[in-house]
């Protein structure tokens, strides 16, 4: 039986301390500070890149070449940013040529009309 040491899980102490400060950061960047809004945006997106790495190679172990199910970390990452963009493609596609939900000009004509003949009531 092999052992187990108890130790303190030093990296991901550092990986939850720096996700916290970058978070602060953001948080200050929008809400605090007194940068031009560009600015503002790309270092938000800046931390949110420099964030997501850091989740992914202290949490997600990405540095690990292969799990006990022979799944490689870097094709499921692949997986899911194929499943990401097929998600986001086919929103974008149903928002903007997808179903219209405005009433046409014959339904609020007719309408219209009748509301003309009966004087309103």
């Amino acid at each position: 039986m092999a052992e187990h040491s108890k130790s303190i899980p030093v990296q991901h102490i550092i990986g939850f301390v720096l996700s916290i400060v970058l978070t602060l950061l953001a948080a200050w960047a929008a809400l605090g500070s007194n940068l031009p809004v560009k600015w503002i945006i790309a270092g938000i997106l800046t931390l949110a890149v420099i964030q997501a790495g850091i989740q992914l190679f202290m949490f997600m172990h990405m540095t690990e070449s292969e799990s006990r199910n022979g799944h490689v970390p870097w094709n499921m990452m692949f997986h899911g940013f194929v499943l990401a963009a097929i998600i986001v493609a086919g929103s974008l596609f149903t928002m903007s040529w997808g179903f219209d939900h405005h009433p046409g000009k014959d339904d609020m004509g007719t309408h219209q009309e009748e509301e003309q003949q009966h004087g309103g009531h």
